[in-house]
C-alpha cells in the first residue's frame, strides 16, 4: 500500500514515520467494485475511511426520493470522522464511483491514538473545518451562483484533485455519469448539459465520456466567480 497516498489525508500528515506505520498497521483494508455502497446514510457506524486507490460519491436522498451529491473524493483523502466524535446514524451513502481500496480506523484505536499525539488532533480538525467551509460555500453557491457559475466551479474543483495537464488542456477524468455530474451542481440534467455545450461551443472545455478536458482555466474560472 502507497504510504505517500496515505500521508496525504490529515490525520496522517502530523504524524511522524514510526507513528504513521505503527496506526497503518491497526488499520484494515476494504475493496469495493464500482457501484457498490460501503454504507447507506443512517446506517451505523464507527470507523473512519481513508482512500488508497480510486474514487467514491458522498450522497443524500430526500424524502420524494431526489438524490444530492455532496462530493466526489479520491486518493488521499478521508470520511466518516463524524462518527468517531459524535457516534450515531451515518450522515450519508458513500458509493464506489470505480474500483476502490479503502484503510478504514475504528473509534477506539483512533481516541487511543489521539492521547498525547495533539498534531493528530489538529488534522482532524483541519479535515472538519475544511468540511464545515466546504459546507458554506455550497450553499453560498445554492443562492448567489447561476447553474452555469456552478457548472464551471464544480470542474475545476474536480480538476485540481484529479486532473492531469497535457498539450491540449487540463484532462479531468471524474468517471461521473451525467446525472451524478448533475446532482454535484444541485440542478437538472438538462440544465447542466446546457452550461457544458455552451463551456464546449466556447472553446473553453472538450467533452469526453465521464470525463473533460480543460483547455481555457482562466475563462472557465472567470465565469464561476
Amino acid at each position: 500500500m502507497d504510504n505517500d497516498v496515505l500521508r496525504q489525508a490529515p490525520l496522517f500528515s502530523g504524524m511522524d514515520d514510526e507513528a504513521a506505520t505503527a496506526l497503518r498497521e491497526s488499520m484494515s483494508e476494504t475493496r469495493l467494485r464500482r457501484g457498490e455502497v460501503l454504507f447507506r446514510e443512517g446506517d451505523a457506524g464507527d470507523k473512519l475511511y481513508v482512500i488508497m486507490e480510486g474514487k467514491v460519491k458522498l450522497g443524500r436522498t430526500s424524502t420524494d426520493g431526489r438524490e444530492n451529491l455532496l462530493a466526489v473524493q479520491g486518493p488521499g483523502q478521508m470520511f466518516g470522522e463524524l462518527s468517531l466524535f459524535d457516534p450515531g446514524p451515518r450522515s450519508a451513502t458513500v458509493t464506489a464511483v470505480t474500483d476502490t481500496t479503502f484503510l478504514s480506523l475504528s473509534h477506539e484505536d483512533l481516541l487511543r491514538w489521539l492521547e498525547g499525539r495533539p498534531a493528530v488532533a489538529r488534522g482532524l480538525l483541519t479535515q472538519l473545518a475544511g468540511r464545515l467551509r466546504k459546507a458554506n460555500d455550497v450553499v453560498a453557491d445554492l443562492v448567489f451562483s447561476d447553474v452555469p457559475g456552478r457548472v464551471a466551479k464544480a470542474l475545476l474543483d474536480l480538476s485540481d484533485r484529479f486532473g492531469r495537464t497535457a498539450d491540449d488542456g487540463v484532462h479531468v477524468n471524474h468517471d461521473l455519469t451525467q446525472e451524478e455530474l448533475a446532482q454535484l451542481v444541485g440542478a437538472s440534467r438538462e440544465t447542466v448539459n446546457k452550461a457544458l455545450a455552451d463551456f464546449a461551443s466556447r472553446g473553453w472545455v472538450r467533452l469526453e465520456p465521464r470525463s473533460v478536458v480543460i483547455m481555457d482555466v482562466e475563462r472557465l474560472a472567470r465565469r464561476a466567480r
